[in-house]
């Protein structure tokens, strides 16, 4: 039996839902809320990284601007 591809079904995501109640009971909402700030927070850290790099793709290269020395032969 490979369980990689086991997906519960109406009872045992029942079960599952008993097992939190009783586990958490009141905490239950404060730890759905917590979970949820952090599933915001990692967007919102997702969303700043692919901005960096779409706007570190979209600048042109560094040219470089300094001249080399010229030397001058008397």
């Amino acid at each position: 039996m490979n369980l990689a591809f086991w997906m519960p079904g109406p009872w045992e995501i029942a079960i599952i839902a008993v097992v939190a109640l009783l586990l958490f009971g009141r905490r239950l909402p404060e730890v759905g809320r917590s979970l949820g700030k952090g599933i915001v927070e990692f967007k919102k850290g997702l969303r700043e990284v692919q901005d960096e790099v779409s706007k570190a793709s979209d600048e042109p290269p560094p040219t470089n601007k300094t001249q080399p020395p010229t030397t001058t032969t008397n």
